[in-house]
C-alpha cells in the first residue's frame, strides 16, 4: 500500500515538472509575435508578398527577378 502511495507522489511531482518544462514556468518572458510586415503586390502577375521579399524595378515592385524582367521586356 505505502509502495502505491510513494508511486502515485513520484507520479503527480513528474507530471508538474514536465508540464513547468513545457510551458517554461512562471518566469518565462511570453513570446511576442514580430511586428506585421507591408504587403506588396507583383506589377507583373498580381501576387501578394511581403515587402522585404519584393525585387524594386523603377517605381514598381516584383516578386521575382524573372518578372521584373519581363515586365521591363514588354516596355521596350
Amino acid at each position: 500500500m505505502k509502495y502505491l502511495l510513494l508511486f502515485a507522489f513520484l507520479a503527480v511531482v513528474w507530471w508538474l515538472w514536465s508540464k513547468r518544462q513545457v510551458t517554461g514556468g512562471a518566469d518565462a518572458s511570453p513570446q511576442q509575435d514580430p511586428a506585421p510586415e507591408k504587403m506588396v503586390a507583383c506589377a507583373h502577375c498580381g501576387v501578394h508578398l511581403p515587402e522585404s521579399e519584393s525585387i524594386v524595378g523603377g517605381n514598381r515592385v516584383y516578386c521575382s527577378e524573372a518578372h521584373r524582367l519581363a515586365a521591363s521586356d514588354t516596355e521596350h
